[in-house]
């Protein structure tokens, strides 16, 4: 019998880069249990890790419950949130960071507190300063910037909070399928929708405890499928998405999931499965997004172009704030004008073409958000 291929892992030996650092214990054992406590040997080590994290996080996360539980759950958001849509690799990053720089209209979650939602009102303002020269300037998949100050999607924390995430299924690929349903929630059960929504929330205003006089931006590509959970907790929220290239967004999953994904596993992935995983889930969430993007009321939605914000970014955020009525974007536009000019130097990733075969393939099994949208197939 032929043995099946093991792949080379990469980066084995990192820490870092690893979200499940600021998981509480009990979530962490019902974690594990719920993936049959099935890790690979290779990655022990990383288990050993995240299970002394998590008891430090749980009494942090103890502390914090008992001298701010009752804040946070009276705390009121007075403005309406808005939301940045998009597929992984289509410019979110980009338009979360742009949008960011309004911070007299807007606050957002950044990379702390996202991947510390329990403990984070105790612990980021010392953890940050102790830790600062750990973390890596860039991410791992690209040459964007990382600081723990940096406007960050928040998937993380409701994820930490609930065990509801598609992203579980990158820390534990065996159990891929089980989490493919929480990308969207459309499949999951209402108890599921609702410990999501409650942990959601509960981050939202814990955000806002501080000063709840600013509009919450929030970036999370999961969120592109779930915009009629969001609209069932925020009615007014505003969206904007963004699109970019399906081949491009294809090449740019194939890099992430070669990069950024090898910082999180805790079993070995089959990398065979990787390609046929990335078809599917897009096709997932749009499914989801074409059904519920009719639901959000007039003035409350936005769709951007990647090409044409990376081309003239300037022209493209003048255009969003006049579609979804967000205040004086001319008292914004210098420091908005300075931020694209120190962007002048990025480098984004470069890859080699694609074959013909694989575009062929993204083209037909992608087609309708080519025909949607006008790209070349």
């Amino acid at each position: 019998m032929k043995k099946a291929i093991k792949h080379p892992l990469k980066h084995q030996w990192s820490l870092g880069h690893n979200y499940m650092a600021g998981i509480t214990f009990g979530h962490w054992l019902r974690l594990l249990a719920e993936n049959k406590f099935q890790i690979s040997p290779a990655y022990l080590h990383r288990v050993a890790f995240i299970t002394l994290a998590s008891l430090s996080n749980s009494g942090f996360a103890a502390y914090e419950n008992l001298r701010y539980k009752r804040k946070i759950e009276q705390t009121k958001l007075s403005q309406d949130p808005l939301f940045v849509l998009g597929h992984w690799r289509s410019g979110t990053t980009l338009l979360h960071d742009l949008l960011a720089q309004d911070v007299e209209q807007f606050s957002f979650a950044n990379t702390y507190q996202v991947v510390n939602p329990l403990t984070f009102l105790t612990t980021e303002k010392t953890t940050t300063k102790l830790l600062a020269g750990l973390l890596p300037s860039t991410r791992p998949m690209d040459n964007m910037a990382l600081k723990f100050s940096s406007p960050q999607e928040d998937e993380f924390a409701p994820l930490l909070m609930s065990l509801l995430s598609v992203y579980m299924g990158i820390s534990f690929p065996k159990n891929t399928e089980h989490y493919e349903k929480y990308l969207s929630f459309k499949q999951a059960s209402a108890s599921e929708r609702e410990r999501w929504s409650k942990a959601f929330l509960f981050f939202c205003k814990k955000l806002s405890l501080s000063d709840n006089s600013k509009s919450l931006l929030l970036k999370s590509p999961p969120h592109t499928a779930r915009i009629k959970m969001i609209l069932d907790i925020f009615p007014k929220a505003r969206f904007v998405h963004i699109h970019r290239d399906p081949h491009r967004v294809f090449k740019s999953q194939q890099h992430f999931f070669d990069t950024a994904c090898w910082y999180t596993y805790l079993q070995r992935p089959d990398l065979d499965v990787i390609d046929e995983g990335i078809l599917t889930r897009y096709n997932s969430m749009f499914d989801a997004f074409f059904e519920d993007v009719k639901l959000i009321p007039k003035g409350q939605f936005h769709e951007i172009r990647f090409e044409d914000l990376e081309r003239n970014p300037i022209t493209e955020m003048e255009k969003t704030y006049s579609s979804l009525n967000l205040n004086n974007f001319g008292r914004f536009k210098p420091k908005l004008q300075s931020y694209v000019e120190s962007l002048s130097g990025y480098q984004k990733n470069a890859f080699k073409p694609t074959n013909d075969a694989v575009r062929e393939l993204v083209a037909y099994r992608w087609a309708r958000n080519f025909e949607k949208w006008g790209y070349e197939k």
